[in-house]
């Protein structure tokens, strides 16, 4: 699987906020983001099925 670099603009106080959030759970604030991400996409397919990429 390729890694890709994924660029976001995001206020300061809410990056300061992350960092506090995956410091508190000994990650990363990148690792932190992946996983809220699979969190989210997890929670879309549990409601409306599968993503299917067409690969």
């Amino acid at each position: 699987m390729a890694i890709k670099s994924l660029s976001i603009r995001i206020e300061q106080d809410l990056l300061d906020k992350l960092h506090v959030v995956a410091d508190y759970e000994g990650r990363s604030a990148n690792s932190q983001v992946l996983i809220l991400i699979r969190r989210c996409v997890e929670q879309y397919e549990k409601e409306h099925g599968e993503i299917n990429l067409g690969k």
